[in-house]
């Protein structure tokens, strides 16, 4: 037995027009969960701007989009430098319109024990993760302040923010930094109608993890890696869709400073008698 399977891909759950009119930045949007959820925006009716640093993923965003019948474009982002960050929000605007929605979904990982981690390694996740969300947000939120104007941010957020994790101090820290982040904000912003609330995928199916990543090893198989989640199954992409899109719609206008985890009761799984214990420098591969 498992979890059942939700409604199938392209099933909708807000109403069609949703979002329409509305302009939505999802950085990182052109690949894996970030792409998802931007299908979902545009599949709803929003204006979709993919903001990533590759060229090839923001194509491969606009093109999901599009397929799906929304509307996209492209946006040049290094999510790392506040310049750049305005300068892609004024592109967005100017192809798209105001921009009336956030989705920080933009990230860096790599599994490294604690003490083999350069200055550099901890600056290459912490900037993006951390940094990356606090420029973005406060980019966006100056804007609809300053326009009289309400909307959403949506952070994408880790389980392990909350309890740490081996092989993952500096994704966990920023992590856990930007947990603090989405609380924080959500108090300073909600007299100015601007929610801000955090969604905590998973496993989910994609085959677009960075090589880094698949050192952890999850099962080679969608079976074996099911097995190890208590909902006996992998989350479905349009699930992650459909989460981001009621966080951001005005069917959850009451609900800012949140955190929504979907990850079918995996991050509290505990056991009476735990697995053997390995030190992460032991699973991780030999550094040459």
């Amino acid at each position: 037995m498992a979890l059942r399977e939700p409604p199938a891909m392209g099933t909708p759950m807000l109403p069609a027009k949703t979002f329409e009119g509305e302009v939505v930045v999802v950085t990182g949007g052109g690949t894996g969960l970030g792409r998802a959820i931007a299908v979902e925006f545009g599949r709803l009716g929003a204006s979709v701007a993919i903001a990533s640093r590759n060229p090839e993923h923001r194509a491969q965003g606009v093109a999901a989009v599009e397929e799906a019948g929304g509307r996209a474009a492209g946006v040049a982002l290094d999510v790392r430098d506040a310049a750049n960050v305005a300068t892609a929000f004024d592109e967005a605007e100017a192809e798209l319109g105001p921009v009336s929605h956030l989705i920080n979904n933009a990230a860096g990982n790599f599994p490294v024990a604690a003490e083999n981690t350069s200055a550099n390694a901890w600056r290459a996740v912490t900037q993006i993760v951390l940094d990356g969300t606090f420029f973005c947000s406060t980019e966006f939120a100056r804007r609809r302040i300053a326009a009289g104007a309400g909307g959403s941010i949506l952070n994408i957020g880790a389980s392990y923010a909350w309890t740490g994790g081996p092989g993952t101090a500096h994704s966990a820290a920023a992590k856990s930094g930007v947990w603090n982040l989405t609380m924080s904000l959500a108090v300073e912003w909600a007299p100015d109608d601007i929610r801000v609330n955090g969604l905590v995928p998973g496993l989910f199916p994609t085959e677009e993890h960075p090589d880094a990543m698949r050192a952890i090893k999850v099962g080679a198989t969608e079976e074996e890696r099911a097995r190890r989640i208590p909902g006996g199954r992998l989350g479905r992409l349009q699930e992650l869709g459909w989460a981001a899109t009621f966080l951001c719609s005005p069917f959850a206008s009451y609900l800012t400073g949140h955190w929504l985890v979907l990850d079918g009761a995996n991050w509290l799984r505990r056991n009476v008698v735990m697995p053997e214990f390995t030190p992460v420098r032991d699973t991780l591969p030999k550094r040459k």
